[in-house]
């Protein structure tokens, strides 16, 4: 495939003063191809001199065509979240450990960026979820997740009560240290850690999976992606726990709140080199196939 890349905007992995040599080896790199190079602003911080234009965030998806982020999964996730309105499209490079999404090696960089750069890569569009909390009716906090919206319990060692519905219609009501509503692509993270199974990322699904179930019988659920889950919390004392988004944004709860969940109206576009597929990604990821 081949897309029109005129301007790049380039994000580091924040606090990091190790992604600093090699966000400067990407902007050599890209100005060297007559690229336009944009640096989002915290990004910039971690580079010894200008280098490139800075923007904010909030200016910063307006303008670039295509986001090489340097850094973790975690990273890329924050950085998703905030261009996914935007419909900018991502590439990972790697400085993190696992690098499901980030998938490049830092010490690959020149030679995978390139055909990509020029047209050669494949596009893997991902679910994104946005979640509300209702509160006596209002909305009181959105946020969206590209990995999962969890219901957890607070620093208290004690079960939650809660209720799942899935289109309005009740499903069960569970004790339990929370629930993870997982997007496929987040059901390698902390869904796959709390007994889910694996999706396919491009399953248009769901995956409801209970954390450490009072009831044995409760089990994780696959549903469709166009579903509207939401989880109502029903304790009849006050009850501490908390919503995460992607594990990187958190909101506290309160008895009878109601956290609405549902697939966000755009998905989140990664481009990733051409021939390598999921298979490939979870053998080197899991390691698969290791002898015993």
């Amino acid at each position: 495939m081949t897309a029109p890349v005129r301007t790049v905007g380039v994000f580091g992995k924040y606090g990091s003063r190790v992604a600093g040599g090699e966000i400067r080896k990407l902007c050599e790199l890209l100005r060297a191809r007559k690229l336009q190079v944009v640096l989002e602003e915290n990004t910039a911080t971690l580079v010894e001199g200008p280098v490139a234009v800075r923007r904010s965030l909030e200016e910063i998806g307006r303008e670039i065509d295509v986001a090489i982020v340097i850094g973790g999964d975690g990273t890329l996730l924050s950085v998703a979240r905030h261009l996914a309105d935007f419909e900018v499209p991502l590439i990972g490079v790697n400085l993190g450990r696992l690098g499901f999404l980030t998938d490049i090696p830092a010490e690959n960089m020149t030679a995978e960026l390139g055909p990509i750069l020029d047209g050669d890569y494949q596009v893997e569009e991902r679910c994104l979820l946005c979640a509300d909390i209702i509160r006596n009716g209002e909305t009181v906090h959105t946020s969206k997740a590209f990995n999962d919206v969890i219901v957890n319990k607070g620093e208290l060692a004690r079960l939650i009560e809660f209720e799942t519905y899935l289109d309005g219609h009740f499903v069960n009501s569970m004790l339990a240290d929370g629930i993870i509503i997982a997007t496929p692509t987040g059901s390698t993270a902390y869904a796959l850690s709390a007994g889910g199974p694996l999706l396919h990322p491009t399953l248009p699904a769901i995956v409801l999976v209970p954390i450490c179930p009072h009831t044995l019988s409760d089990r994780p659920i696959v549903v469709s992606s166009d579903s509207v889950v939401e989880i109502v919390m029903t304790g009849t004392r006050e009850q501490r726990a908390n919503v995460t988004f992607d594990g990187q944004l958190h909101h506290p709860l309160r008895d009878h709140d109601r956290i609405s969940v549902r697939r966000a109206p755009k998905p989140v576009r990664l481009w990733r080199p051409s021939g390598r597929n999921h298979f490939d990604v979870l053998r080197a990821k899991l390691q698969w196939g290791g002898k015993f």
